[in-house]
């Protein structure tokens, strides 16, 4: 197995524990909660991180089926898994914060504070290129392959 293999093996475990570990979360919210509900971006974490951990075990697929260098194989891994990474953690922060219900709502807020609107239009920037770039490197490797 190939160090991009690994990482993406390795973090498919990690979002996967991070997931079930957000489900105990969940649940203690539940259950303190009079209408039985989590705070929304808890809900998301929980969710978002199972999701991870599958999406990690495709994006391991890929690596075993692509053609291109090992390098640039790495590269594509490592971009999609921070970027999941980053993600998961601005839910977490949310969540536990319990600051917004949509992060994207203007004024864009982090606890007491408001981000400038263009931090926002580059982190998913930023986001868009290194998960679907990544991804798309990935996918070419096995199409040529």
């Amino acid at each position: 197995m190939d160090f991009a293999q690994k990482i993406a093996v390795f973090a498919a475990g990690g979002f996967f524990l991070a997931g079930l570990s957000f489900g105990v979360w969940k649940y203690a919210q539940m259950a303190r909660s009079a209408r039985a509900q989590a705070s929304p971006y808890v809900d998301i974490a929980h969710r978002a991180a199972l999701m991870y951990a599958f999406a990690c075990l495709v994006v391991e697929r890929f690596v075993v089926l692509s053609a291109l260098d090992a390098t640039v194989e790495l590269i594509a891994v490592v971009a999609q898994v921070g970027f999941f990474a980053f993600g998961l953690s601005t839910y977490v922060i949310h969540g536990l914060l319990r600051d917004t219900d949509n992060q994207f709502a203007r004024p864009h807020k982090l606890g007491r504070f408001e981000l400038p609107p263009g931090v926002m239009v580059a982190a998913m920037v930023a986001l868009i290129a290194g998960e679907l770039g990544g991804f798309a490197v990935l996918f070419w490797g096995a199409l040529i392959a």
